[in-house]
C-alpha cells in the first residue's frame, strides 16, 4: 500500500519516494536521486527540484494547507489540479511555451513538471539588467494565443462555458479581489507593506483619492463578472522563464476566466518595475531596452490579435462591422486599468516586488515608488488614452517627470 494515499505536507525525503512512485517511465538512478528546495519558490506552494546523477530531473510542486506568504490565507489545495489542467490547455493554445506536466495528483495535491533549469526566472535576470531581444515577440504570441483562443470569439460557446466551470477557483480569485483590487486603496485588512518615508504620499494618492477608488471598483467588478478568456492570472516576470532564444510561462494557479487585459496589464506593469530598478542604477541602456520592450509588446499584441481575430473568429456576430475595434479597444482599456492596479499592489500591498524593495538608496526608492503610483493612477484614470505601445511609454515618462518634481 502506498503511503501517499492520504494527504500530508511532504519533505525532501518524502519527495524522493514520491517521484519514484509517480514517474515509473523515468529511469531514475535511485542511489543518487535527491530533492532540494530552490532558493526562489513563490508565495503559495512548496517546490522541490528532483535530480539524479544520470541527468534526469523534474520539479514537483505541492499545495500546502496555507500559503507561504501568510498563514491567514488558506486557498483550496485544488489549486494544484487547476494549475496543471490550465498548463495542459495553454500548451494546446501556445505549444512549447509552458512547462510539460508529467503528472498531477489530486490526493497529495502535487504535480510534476518539466525542469526548466536551462532557463532563468525573468525577474532574477532583469534584476541583473539582462536583455532579452525576443521577449516582446514571444510574450505577445503567448498572450494572443491563450487569450483569444479561449474566448467566445473563437471557442464554441458551450465548450467555453464548460471551461469557465472547470477553471473557477473562488479562493484564489478572492485573494486577487482583496490583495490587488481593494487593499492597496484602503488597507482594510492591515496587510499593506508601505515604505515609511512614502506613507504620506501613499495616503494622499491612493488611500484618499475617491475618484481613483471609483475606477478601481469598476475594474474589480469587471474582474469578478467578465469571464472573457482564460487568463494566467499572475503573469509577472517571476512567472516567466527566459533565455536568449526562448520563453516559457509557468505558475498558472491563479488562472481563471476574467478580462484579457488582466494578463496584458500585468506584463506592462512588471516591465515598469524593471525600468524603475534600472533607473535607480543609472543603467540607461537597460532602461531604453525596457521602454522599447513595453512598446513592442503592446504593439505586437494588437497586431497579432487583429490578424488572429480575422483568421480564427467563429462567432458570426463578432464579424459585425465595428465589433473587432470595439473589442480590442476594451482589451486595451483593461490593459491600462489592470496595469495600474498591479503597479499599486506591488508597491504598497502585501506582496511587494523585489525590483523596488532591493533599491537601497532611500531617495531612489522613493522615486521608484512614486513613479509606480503615479503612472498607475494615470493608466487607471485615463484608460481610453492608451491605444499603442508609445502611449503606454509616454504615460510612464510623464509620471517620471511628475515624481521627480515631488522630491
Amino acid at each position: 500500500m502506498s503511503r501517499f494515499e492520504t494527504y500530508f505536507e511532504m519533505s525532501p525525503d518524502d519527495i524522493v519516494d514520491y517521484v519514484l512512485e509517480k514517474t515509473p517511465s523515468i529511469d531514475w538512478d535511485r542511489d543518487s536521486l535527491k530533492a532540494i528546495v530552490p532558493a526562489e519558490h513563490g508565495n503559495l506552494n512548496y517546490v522541490f527540484h528532483v535530480s539524479d546523477a544520470k541527468g534526469n530531473s523534474i520539479y514537483v510542486k505541492q499545495a500546502g494547507l496555507e500559503s507561504r506568504i501568510s498563514k491567514d490565507m488558506k486557498p483550496s489545495r485544488d489549486r494544484n489540479r487547476l494549475e496543471s489542467e490550465i498548463l495542459e490547455l495553454e500548451d494546446t493554445f501556445a505549444p512549447g511555451m509552458v512547462p510539460h506536466v508529467f503528472f498531477y495528483d489530486t490526493v497529495m495535491c502535487a504535480c510534476g513538471m518539466e525542469d526548466c533549469s536551462d532557463f532563468e526566472v525573468m525577474r532574477a535576470a532583469m534584476l541583473k539588467h539582462e536583455i532579452f531581444p525576443r521577449f516582446a515577440e514571444d510574450i505577445s504570441t503567448f498572450m494572443v494565443n491563450t487569450l483569444l483562443l479561449s474566448s467566445d470569439v473563437v471557442l464554441d460557446h458551450c465548450q467555453k462555458k464548460e471551461y469557465v466551470k472547470q477553471f473557477i477557483s473562488p479562493d484564489l480569485c478572492d485573494i486577487t479581489e482583496k490583495l490587488v483590487l481593494m487593499e492597496p486603496y484602503a488597507d482594510l485588512n492591515h496587510r499593506n507593506n508601505v515604505f515609511p518615508p512614502n506613507a504620506d504620499f501613499v495616503r494622499e494618492h491612493l488611500y484618499n483619492d475617491e475618484a481613483l477608488h471609483l475606477e478601481v471598483a469598476k475594474l474589480k467588478f469587471r474582474f469578478m463578472t467578465d469571464a472573457q478568456a482564460l487568463v494566467h492570472g499572475d503573469l509577472h516576470t517571476g512567472s516567466i522563464f527566459v533565455k536568449k532564444d526562448a520563453t516559457k510561462v509557468f505558475d498558472s494557479e491563479f488562472g481563471t476566466y476574467a478580462p484579457m487585459g488582466y494578463d496584458t496589464g500585468n506584463i506592462v506593469a512588471n516591465l515598469i518595475f524593471s525600468y524603475v530598478n534600472g533607473l535607480a542604477s543609472d543603467d540607461t541602456a537597460f532602461c531604453s531596452w525596457v521602454l522599447e520592450t513595453i512598446a513592442k509588446t503592446v504593439d505586437l499584441f494588437i497586431e497579432k490579435f487583429d490578424r488572429e481575430f480575422d483568421e480564427r473568429c467563429t462567432e458570426p456576430m463578432a464579424r459585425t462591422k465595428g465589433f473587432k475595434k470595439w473589442y480590442i479597444d476594451g482589451v486595451l482599456d483593461d490593459t491600462a486599468g489592470y496595469a495600474g492596479t498591479e503597479l499599486h499592489r506591488r508597491t504598497v500591498g502585501l506582496a511587494n516586488v523585489v525590483d523596488v524593495t532591493s533599491i537601497k538608496d532611500e531617495k531612489k526608492r522613493l522615486l521608484a515608488e512614486r513613479i509606480n503610483i503615479l503612472v498607475g493612477k494615470n493608466y487607471i484614470m485615463h484608460q481610453s488614452s492608451f491605444r499603442s505601445g508609445d502611449d503606454f511609454v509616454m504615460g510612464l515618462r510623464e509620471a517620471q517627470k511628475e515624481a521627480e518634481a515631488t522630491l
